[in-house]
C-alpha cells in the first residue's frame, strides 16, 4: 500500500487503523441517491484522514479553508469559480461536481460558506465536510446541520483498542502501559498521538523491556510544539491565585480542597472554565492529564523544589488507592476504579511498590486487560524479583494469552502455592461453599460445550509450537508438580483477604493453553469458576454465588438466553473476558439461529478487548460447527503437530486422528492443514 505523505512533517502517516464503522457510514453517505454528511470533532480527532481514506480512488473536487482568507470572497474556491463570479454563476459551475470536500469548513470565508450552503440546498453536488467543533463557524456551515440539509457525525475519541492497533500499525512494540499513558494524556487527539511518540522516539525516552520485545515510555513528557499549542491557555491565566493553584495541583494531585493548600476562589474560577476537576469526594486535579506535566516542565528550579512531591510523599495516598482497588476485588466489581498516584509513580519512573503493582495486575486481569495485568506484574517484579503475589499474576495473564514469553521472569523462587484463605462475600460476590470435589470427567463423556484448544488469539494468529515440546509454564514461574497456585498480595487486608473467584491455577490455565483440557480440569480444585470457564459447570455446583452461581447454572442447564443475562451481569461489573467466554458458551446453547448470531458477535466483540485473551471458551467461537474431539485436535494441528505428535498426545491412533481431520476439513471448508491456522484466527465483529 502507498501513502500520500504528511504536508507538515514530510513524515509517512501511520496506516489507517480502526474507525471501521465511521468509515462506513461516509461512503454510504456519497453513494447513490445520497447528499452528503458533514464531520465534526475536535481539532487532531483524525477528520480529515477519515474523509481522505473514505474518498480515496474516487473523482471528487477538494476546497479547504484557512485563517488568512477568510476576508477575500470565495478565496476556498479560488481554483474552481473565476474571480469575478457571482454567488448564482458559482453554483451553476459547480452543479457538475459529483463530490466535492470541503475541509476546514469552519474556515471558510462567508461567501464560500454560502455556495457550500448553496449546493447542500440544490443537492446535486453531494458534500462531505470537515469542520471543527468548538470553532466559531460562519453560520451557513453550521445550519448545515442544524437545518437538516446533511446529516452529522461527530467523531467520538478513538477507543483504547483501536489506539493500541494504531499505535502497534505505525510504531509496533509498545508495552501496554505505555499504549495507557499515551492513550491517557491524548485522548482521542491523534495529532498529539503521532508527535508525542516520535518526541519520545527521538529523545531516546524509550526503554526495552527486559527480556522482551516490547519497548517502555517512562519519565518526562516532551513539550513539543503541538503540547505547546494545546496548553497554551493555561499561561494564560493571570486571575489571583490562579497559577500558583494549578502549579500545586500540577506537582501534587489529588488534593483534597478542605486542605488548606489551595485557594478556593482560584479554585472556582478554574473548575467553572474547565480547568479543573473536583469530585464528589471533594478531591480536585486538574481536568487534563497532558496539563500537569506541561506545567511541571515549564516551572523554574526553586518552585519546583518548593512544590515538588517524593514517592515517600505519596505513601498515605498510595496505600489508599491499593485498598480501593482490593476493595473491588472483594465485592466482585471490576469497573474501572480512580488510581492516579499508582499511574503517577510508574509515569515517573520511579518505582511501584510490589504490593499495589501485584493488586494493580489482579484488578487489570479480571477484566480481561491481560496484556496489561503482565506489565504491571512486571513492574512490581523489578521493586520485588521474589513477590509471589506478582509472579503469580504473571504466570496467570501468560497463560491465559498462551504467550509463555509474557512470563519471562528473573530467576528466583517459585510462586506461593498456599491457598487463599476463604473469608466468604456478600450475595453477589464470588463467595465459596465448602463441598467435596468431584472426579474429574472425562471432557469426551460430557461433550464439552466450550472446546478444547489452544486457541487463537483473537487479533493474531496461534502462535506455532516448537519442536522443543508443547506449550509449558516457564520453570522460574510454576512448579508443575504443584497443581494448585494461588496467592494473594502481600500484607492484603479486609476484602483483598477474600477468594477472588479468577485466582485460578496456574497449571490449569497452562494445561488448557497447551489444549490438554482433560488435564486443565483434572487441575480445578480450589477455584470452581475456572470449571465454569473450561466448559464443566458441575464441578461448581453449590460453590459459588450471584453473577457466578447463575452462569454455572445456566451453563449446566444449556440455557441460551440465561447464558447472555449472566454474560451481561458480568460486563456491567467489569469482567469482559468472563462476559465473553459465557456469550460464546451461549452461541452453542441457542436454539435460535438469530440469537446465537447476536451471542457470538457480542461475544467476538467482547474477546477483541480482551488484549489477546486465548481461552478454551473462546475456541468454540471458531471452531463450533466440531465435535469436543474434532476441535481439540484441529487447534493443535494449527499449532504446527504432526498426526503422529497429536495421537501419542491424546492416546489415540494415528488414523483416528487422520479421520477426524478429515471430517473437520470437510465441515470447516479447508483443503489441508496448511489452512487450519487462518481458519481458528477468531473473525472481525460483525453487526448481529
Amino acid at each position: 500500500m502507498t501513502f500520500e505523505r504528511d504536508a507538515k512533517t514530510l513524515e509517512l502517516p501511520w496506516p489507517f487503523t480502526g474507525r471501521e464503522d465511521e468509515l462506513e457510514l461516509v461512503r454510504r453517505s456519497v453513494a447513490g441517491g445520497r447528499h452528503g454528511i458533514v464531520v465534526t470533532g475536535p481539532a487532531g480527532r483524525g477528520k480529515t484522514r477519515l474523509v481522505t481514506e473514505a474518498v480515496r480512488g474516487t473523482d471528487c473536487a477538494r476546497v479547504a479553508g484557512t485563517p488568512e482568507t477568510r476576508g477575500l470572497p470565495f478565496a476556498a474556491f479560488a481554483h474552481l469559480v473565476p474571480e469575478t463570479a457571482s454567488l448564482h454563476r458559482a453554483v451553476q459551475l459547480l452543479s457538475g461536481v459529483r463530490l466535492l470536500v470541503v475541509d476546514d469548513a469552519h474556515l471558510l470565508d462567508d461567501a464560500s460558506a454560502a455556495l457550500v450552503h448553496q449546493l447542500a440546498v440544490h443537492g446535486r453536488t453531494r458534500l462531505l465536510v470537515v469542520a471543527t467543533d468548538g470553532a466559531r463557524a460562519p453560520g451557513a456551515i453550521s445550519r448545515l446541520w442544524t437545518g437538516e440539509l446533511l446529516p452529522r457525525l461527530a467523531l467520538e475519541p478513538l477507543p483504547r483498542e483501536e489506539t493500541a492497533q494504531l499505535l502497534a500499525a505505525g510504531v509496533g512494540g509498545l508495552e501496554a502501559l505505555t499504549v495507557n499513558r499515551l492513550y491517557r494524556m491524548c485522548r482521542g487527539d491523534l495529532r498529539l498521538l503521532r508527535e508525542l511518540v516520535d518526541a519520545v522516539r527521538e529523545q531516546g525516552l524509550l526503554n526495552q523491556v527486559p527480556d522482551s520485545a516490547e519497548w517502555e515510555w517512562r519519565g518526562p513528557v516532551p513539550v513539543t510544539a503541538t503540547v505547546r499549542e494545546r496548553t497554551a491557555h493555561l499561561f494564560d491565566r493571570t486571575g489571583p491565585g490562579e497559577r500558583e493553584t494549578l502549579d500545586r495541583l500540577a506537582f501534587g494531585e489529588p488534593l483534597p480542597v478542605d486542605a488548606g493548600t489551595l485557594d478556593l476562589d482560584a479554585l472556582e474560577r478554574l473548575e467553572a472554565d474547565g480547568l479543573v476537576h473536583v469530585d464528589e469526594q471533594g478531591t480536585a486535579r486538574l481536568a487534563h492529564p497532558l496539563h500537569a506535566p506541561v506545567l511541571r516542565a515549564a516551572a523554574g528550579r526553586l518552585k519546583t523544589l518548593r512544590l515538588a512531591r517524593t514517592p515517600a510523599h505519596c505513601a498515605v495516598a498510595l496505600e489508599t488507592e491499593t485498598a480501593a482497588l482490593a476493595r473491588a476485588i472483594g465485592e466482585t466489581d471490576v469497573r474501572a476504579v480512580s488510581a492516579p498516584v499508582g499511574e503517577w509513580l510508574l509515569d515517573e519512573g520511579t518505582g511501584v511498590p510490589a504490593r499495589h503493582a501485584a493488586v494493580r495486575a489482579r484488578f487489570a486481569r479480571l477484566r480481561g486487560e491481560l496484556r496489561e495485568a503482565a506489565a504491571w506484574a512486571r513492574e512490581g517484579l523489578r521493586a520485588a524479583a521474589d513477590d509471589p503475589a506478582c509472579r503469580l499474576e504473571l504466570a496467570l495473564a501468560a497463560a491465559q494469552s498462551g504467550q509463555p514469553d509474557l512470563a519471562a521472569l528473573p530467576a528466583g523462587p517459585g510462586v506461593d502455592r498456599s491457598p487463599e484463605p476463604s473469608t466468604g462475600s456478600d450475595d453477589d460476590g464470588p463467595a465459596v461453599v465448602p463441598a467435596g470435589s468431584t472426579a474429574p470427567e472425562s471432557v469426551e463423556s460430557r461433550g464439552c460445550r466450550s472446546g478444547d484448544s489452544r486457541l487463537a488469539d483473537p487479533l493474531q494468529p496461534p502462535a506455532p509450537v516448537m519442536d522443543s515440546g508443547p506449550l509449558q509454564p516457564p520453570a522460574a514461574v510454576v512448579d508443575s508438580s504443584t497443581p494448585q497456585l494461588t496467592a494473594t498480595p502481600t500484607g492484603s487486608s479486609g476484602a483483598a483477604d477474600s477468594r477472588e473467584v479468577a485466582g485460578g491455577s496456574v497449571a490449569t490455565w497452562w494445561a488448557a493453553a497447551r489444549g490438554d483440557l482433560d488435564a486443565a480440569l483434572g487441575t480445578v480444585g480450589e477455584e470452581p469458576y475456572d470449571a465454569v470457564r473450561l466448559g464443566a459447570p458441575e464441578r461448581a455446583v453449590g460453590r459459588l454465588t450471584g453473577v457466578f452461581a447463575e452462569h454455572a447454572e445456566a451453563l449446566a442447564h444449556d440455557d441460551g438466553p440465561a447464558l447472555d443475562r449472566a454474560a451481561r451481569a458480568l460486563e456491567e461489573r467489569g469482567f469482559l473476558l468472563f462476559a465473553a467466554e459465557a456469550y460464546a458458551q451461549a452461541v452453542r446453547s441457542h436454539r435460535d439461529p438469530s440469537a446465537a448470531r447476536t451471542s457470538r458477535t457480542r461475544a467476538v466483540a467482547l474477546a477483541r478487548r480482551c488484549q489477546g485473551a486465548r481461552t478454551p471458551a473462546l475456541a468454540g467461537l471458531v471452531l463450533g460447527e466440531l465435535t469436543a474431539r474434532q476441535r481439540q485436535i484441529v487447534t493443535l494441528a494449527a499449532a504446527g503437530l504432526s498426526n503422529r505428535q497429536i495421537a501419542e498426545k491424546l492416546t489415540l491412533s494415528i488414523r483416528t486422528v487422520g479421520n477426524h481431520l478429515y471430517s473437520a476439513y470437510a465441515r470447516l471448508g479447508a483443503s489441508d492443514r496448511d489452512a487450519l491456522p487462518c481458519l481458528v484466527e477468531l473473525p472481525e465483529a460483525q453487526p448481529a
